[in-house]
This record gives C-alpha cells, sequence and structure tokens, in this order.
C-alpha cells in the first residue's frame, strides 16, 4: 500500500491511560513512513503508579510528559488536557498532519475536527476501539500489528485463502478498490487501489491478517492475478481481477 508523503509535519499526541508502552518501538517506526515527528507528548497523572513503565519509554524517544491530575474519580481529565493541546497546535499552522494514539472514543470529534482543516489524522489503538474513533481518521492502524517483529511467532497468524475467501466483507472491499482502480485493459496499480482502501477503510491492513503486505494478501487470496509489470516511470505490480475480465489479457 503505497503511504502518505514522508516530508509530512507531524504532531503525536499520545493518551497514556489507553497505550501501552510495549508498543512504542514499533510505533515511531510506524509514524515514520507518514512524516516526522516534530512534536511528541504523552497525556497522564504521572503522580500514579499505573504509568511508572512509561518512564523510560519518554526518555528513549524524547517524548514530553503533560502531567494533568485527576480531579475526581471517574471524570477523565487527561481527555480534556490532549483535546486543547491539539486544538492548540491544530491553529498554530505548522503541522500536516496528527497522530492520536488511544482507543477511546472521546477523541471521535477532535480527529473529525482536524479534518476538517484539511489535515490528515493517523489513529493508533487496540482493536477494542470504537468504530467511529476509527472511522473518523484518515488511517487507523491497530496496535496489536505493531506490538510484535515480522519474524516473530506470536505475530498474526497468515488466515489461509479458504477463509479470506469467506470474509465477505474483505473480498468486496478488495474487488471494489481493484474494479475502481483499473485502467481501460483492466489492470490495476498496486498503489492506486492501496490509496482507494485506505480511503473507503481508514482500519485496513494486510497485517490484520498476517500478511506483511498488500501484494502478498492479494495473491493468497486467489481472486486475482498479480503481475509486476514495467511502466513509464519504472516497474511495480498490477492486480487483474479474475471473474471479471473487460478484455482478453
Amino acid at each position: 500500500m503505497s503511504e502518505d508523503n514522508i516530508n509530512q509535519k507531524l504532531a503525536v499526541l499520545i493518551d497514556a491511560d489507553n497505550a501501552q508502552p510495549a508498543i512504542n518501538e514499533m510505533l515511531f517506526a510506524e509514524i515514520a513512513k507518514f512524516g516526522t515527528a516534530n512534536v511528541k507528548r504523552i497525556y497522564g497523572d504521572w503522580t500514579t503508579p499505573n504509568l511508572g513503565k512509561w518512564k523510560e519509554v519518554l526518555l528513549h524517544h524524547s517524548i514530553q510528559p503533560i502531567q494533568q491530575f485527576r480531579y475526581t474519580t471517574g471524570k477523565n481529565a487527561t481527555d480534556s488536557a490532549l483535546i486543547i493541546d491539539a486544538m492548540d497546535l491544530l491553529y498554530t499552522r505548522r503541522f500536516d498532519g496528527f497522530c492520536i494514539v488511544s482507543s477511546d472514543s472521546d477523541f471521535t470529534r477532535l480527529a473529525s475536527r482536524i479534518r476538517e482543516e484539511g489535515l490528515t489524522v493517523y489513529g493508533f489503538g487496540e482493536r477494542k476501539t470504537p468504530s467511529p474513533f476509527v472511522a473518523a481518521c484518515d488511517r487507523f492502524i491497530y496496535t496489536e500489528v505493531l506490538s510484535v517483529k515480522e519474524d516473530d511467532s506470536t505475530a498474526t497468524t497468515k488466515i489461509p485463502a479458504n477463509k479470506l475467501k469467506m470474509d465477505t466483507k474483505l473480498t468486496n472491499l478488495l474487488r471494489d478498490a481493484v474494479e475502481a482502480s483499473s485502467d481501460e485493459s483492466g489492470w490495476a496499480l498496486m498503489n492506486s487501489i492501496g490509496s482507494y482502501l485506505a480511503k473507503q477503510a481508514p482500519d485496513f491492513d494486510p497485517r490484520n491478517y498476517g500478511y506483511q503486505k498488500l501484494t502478498d494478501l492479494a495473491t493468497e487470496i486467489q481472486l486475482f492475478d498479480v503481475d509486476k509489470r514495467t511502466h513509464s516511470n519504472g516497474t511495480s505490480y498490477s492486480v487483474y481481477l479474475k471473474d471479471k475480465r473487460k478484455i482478453s489479457p
């Protein structure tokens, strides 16, 4: 899947109450695919022991901790502090996008508001993240796929072709992407397919199915012909929908 402009200036805002420190090594590697983290802030009540594991992570990644006391039980003042800071940063007009790291649906309106200003929002959260927050982001990456390395035996098991084909939502999404991105010959560039998928399903990621790349997933599902072709601007993978050919290949 094609990534957005790597020269983007990004503000990374982390909700310490709804994110795990174990993901941070891979989190910032993932963020680097989209741009440069010019601002890195994390919000929480640092007087509480449950955030103790974050301290070493903050030093290693040069993340600025923002202290927010809990004024009363049952109210999350951390969310309010993060939202206020995000709006302040938004109005500086210095950033191209925001990375919001949380599984909390309270940030749904914030993500929508940032996008209304024409900026890109990347969300990072666990699979339990409510769908409204996921849908409010341009891209949403589940942190479970970041918590393991590619060759780790605990990584998401690759779903075989027979089960992939039974996932109607997935197959329809891929078919629509290929058809919408294809030229008159019926072939679609993999980069164009990736861009379409990102717009239609912010949380689409081949890693959710155990595949590191979209090419691997498209090949495994066996609904498409996948071919490496030479174009005017170089070599890239192209995809053809097997059961709906526009012309003979």
